[in-house]
């Protein structure tokens, strides 16, 4: 199977890449920052003799997208979206070309990206496409509105690609992972107990595309947590801290 991953440098992805490589699966690594790609396709293929290759790919690059895929010169079957970018709340209010960058990351590059792979697996009516999302496009807080406003309409655009797609044999799964102990959160002070590891965030993936689910929440309390922090009446909300 050919496996092309977005975002190979971050540690969701580091750990789904090693998840596939230990099964042979053919992966195309593609992100920005070649040196480290590079490191990684090295090490795959030492621990697993897997075939990979690495690909320079940039989210903001809208234009190139087409060129990208077209570039690749293999058919792809599976796609996991995994780039993304958090940044700092408060920077992101008193800077908007930081917030733009955040917005366009998120949500337009991922959106952009996915639009020419969902026309090439209608066309061919195979294909699997995974998105990572967030919880944090549950509802917006004040702790994080700009990356929690990209989640939800990454989400949304999964959802209409699910129920498009659905008639040409192709699944689409949205992820939303909570805490994730990756670099992205590093700093940060989160709870242990709702802390994910990359690895089992992994297999959990797997299985998910392995029985054609819609969409996985990770850890699964999230799903309970999230819906109690969206029936939370506005009038409370808005005076909580979240």
């Amino acid at each position: 199977m050919n496996i092309l991953i977005l975002g190979a440098t971050s540690g969701i992805a580091r750990a789904i890449s090693h998840r596939y490589a230990s099964q042979k699966h053919r992966l195309f690594l593609a992100g920005r920052n070649t040196d480290e790609l590079k490191k990684e396709a090295s090490d795959l293929s030492i621990r697993y003799e897997n075939e990979n290759s690495i690909h320079y790919f940039d989210a903001l690059k809208t234009l190139d997208h087409q060129q990208f895929l077209q570039g690749l010169n293999s058919e792809i079957d599976l796609v996991f979206c995994v780039f993304g970018y958090l940044g700092d709340q408060a920077e992101l209010e008193q800077n908007w070309d930081m917030a733009e960058n955040s917005l366009m990351v998120n949500f337009v590059g991922a959106c952009s990206i996915l639009h020419h792979i969902a026309n090439d697996f209608e066309k061919r009516k195979s294909g699997t496409i995974v998105g990572i999302s967030s919880v944090a496009g549950e509802r917006g807080r004040a702790s994080n509105y700009y990356y929690g406003s990209a989640k939800a309409g990454f989400s949304a655009f999964l959802s209409g690609l699910r129920n498009r797609l659905a008639k040409s044999n192709v699944h689409v799964l949205t992820v939303k992972p909570g805490f994730v102990d990756t670099p992205m959160i590093e700093g940060m002070e989160t709870p242990g107990i709702l802390t994910a590891q990359p690895q089992k965030l992994a297999m959990a993936i797997e299985n998910a595309v392995n029985k054609k689910s819609h969409t996985l929440y990770y850890k699964k309390v999230w799903k309970w947590i999230m819906l109690l922090i969206k029936n939370i009446p506005e009038g409370i909300f808005k005076r909580l801290s979240l």
